[in-house]
């Protein structure tokens, strides 16, 4: 059923919001091969650590969104029942050929051309693995539908109609409904698999309205009829609420204004990353632990492809020290870059995530109790590590004699287990919370390693500490060694005595 007033209709897609795990063959897909307009790049409104793209023609018009949240190196996701399984742009009929035969030569995956709903149909796969149809339904590239998934096919009719869409033809097990000009195509799946989010999946399809008092009257409608939905939230761009329908599918109701254009002119939109106006506070950081990206056709840095996760960041005028950043329990690869940033704002930084996991959060080896750790797993990953440094310095043109390691809790404690088992690769560490990993400390030479162990007073694992330390100063390093009132979190007490040390050493 249509919402009472007429004027909570939706008036069509407003966008689509997908996620993908690698943000820059994501925008050489988007940005270069479909020749979108990237309109808008922002740290995210729910997560600020999280890069959110969003493609569409030059103004960023509703209808022509294309949106992306970028979970760089995230676990794949997998499409089923209560999602959308695939988007859908128009394009001119005359032009499908083309597509095809460029796509072709680009070794993009396709299927067809074929017809739907009596228009000729070509598909093809992003990097991520999700569906692009390409529509020959004419006129400008813009949004054309999107393909739900469900299995409760009459009920999520229903739950679209109440949304302002109207009846459309069906082809097979395909029913098609209209939103505007522009269509939701409810495919019944029953007996497929349930859809589990991740990388290579579509989050949800947003219908457009005209305004907030008309996504006020949809709300009020949703009610009326016993539909859960959200408050209205600010996205700065515009105003939303989200709901699900019946089959599990995530819809938004997003308003046409204030548009992309109120916080850049038109003619620079997408240039620059913008940060969500409450977290100012936050930006400098946030513009660091956001993964970085080049346009086509702009000078590129290339990202290797390397054995460990991990996030490179080049100042714009690097003084040629870098510092590679090894994060605690739970952490990532981008966790330390303020920190690192803050140490030397000149130096290029390395951040890379520990492989091993526990209860789905990353470490770098793995846990027996919260003082015992999987000896095998330890020598494991330190000899891959080992290779990982190689390949990177390498790889990314970087002079080892002005290598800093920075390492937090769990990372603190593999850089210490790498001393032992490769005494020649660490010469300059900064350990934070750090603790023996290793059972058995070998006799080596670390005469060359000048080390800055720093433990907090408070911090339980802070008898731990001492160990550590004389097994370093055993070995010959140069050792400076501080207590401070703090437990294992980090302070300011920690940037300052690191940032003189470093500072001290040249």
């Amino acid at each position: 059923m249509p919402p009472p007033d007429s004027s909570a209709r939706a008036r069509g897609l407003h966008h689509v919001t997908l996620i993908t795990r690698r943000v820059q063959a994501n925008v050489d897909f988007y940005a270069g091969f479909l020749g979108l307009h990237l309109v808008k790049q922002t740290a995210g409104y729910e997560d600020a650590e999280q890069l959110h793209l969003f493609y569409g023609d030059a103004a960023g018009a509703p209808g022509t969104l294309i949106t992306f949240l970028v979970w760089e190196d995230g676990a794949p996701g997998r499409v089923g029942l209560g999602q959308i399984a695939e988007i859908a742009l128009s394009v001119p009929a005359e032009e499908i050929g083309t597509w095809l035969i460029r796509a072709l030569a680009a070794g993009l995956r396709t299927e067809g051309p074929m017809r739907e709903f009596g228009l000729p149909v070509l598909r093809l796969k992003d990097p991520d693995g999700i569906t692009v149809k390409l529509v020959g339904a004419g006129g400008p590239v813009r949004l054309h539908s999107v393909t739900l998934l469900t299995d409760m096919p009459e009920e999520t009719a229903a739950a679209c109609y109440r949304l302002g869409c109207t009846p459309g033809p069906q082809e097979g097990a395909v029913r098609r409904v209209w939103s505007g000009d522009q269509a939701l195509d409810l495919r019944d799946a029953r007996g497929f698999v349930p859809g589990i989010p991740g990388t290579g999946t579509i989050d949800h399809v947003a219908l457009w309205v005209a305004d907030g008092a008309a996504l006020q009257s949809a709300g009020d409608a949703l009610r009326a009829a016993g539909v859960a939905f959200t408050p209205p939230k600010d996205r700065h761009y515009f105003t939303s609420l989200y709901l699900r329908e019946p089959g599990g599918v995530l819809f938004e109701l997003a308003t046409d204004g204030p548009g992309m254009c109120v916080d850049e002119p038109p003619q620079s939109l997408g240039r620059r990353l913008m940060i969500p106006p409450r977290e100012g506070s936050r930006a400098a950081d946030l513009r660091l632990m956001l993964p970085q990206f080049t346009l086509p056709g702009e000078e590129r840095f290339p990202m290797r492809s390397l054995s460990f996760t991990h996030r490179f960041h080049r100042p714009d005028d690097p003084d040629g020290r870098v510092i590679l950043h090894l994060h605690g329990t739970g952490g990532n690869e981008a966790d330390l870059m303020p920190l690192a940033h803050r140490l030397n704002p000149r130096a290029t930084l390395l951040g890379v995530r520990g492989r091993s996991t526990e209860e789905g959060v990353s470490r770098w080896f793995r846990r027996l109790d919260m003082a015992r750790f999987d000896q095998d797993d330890i020598r494991s990953e330190a000899e891959a590590f080992a290779d990982f440094v190689a390949e990177a310095t390498a790889g990314y043109g970087l002079d080892r004699t002005r290598l800093t390691w920075l390492g937090y809790s769990n990372g603190a404690n593999f850089i210490g287990a790498l001393m032992a088992l490769h005494p020649a690769l660490v010469q300059r560490a900064v350990l934070l919370r750090a603790m023996p990993a290793l059972e058995d400390l070998p006799e080596v030479d670390l005469s060359s390693a000048e080390v800055l162990l720093i433990t907090g007073a408070q911090d339980p694992y802070a008898r731990f500490a001492p160990p550590l330390e004389a097994w370093l100063r055993d070995q010959n390093a140069q050792v400076e060694a501080h207590q401070i009132d703090t437990g294992h979190g980090l302070s300011q007490m920690d940037l300052t005595l690191a940032k003189d040390w470093l500072e001290a050493r040249g």
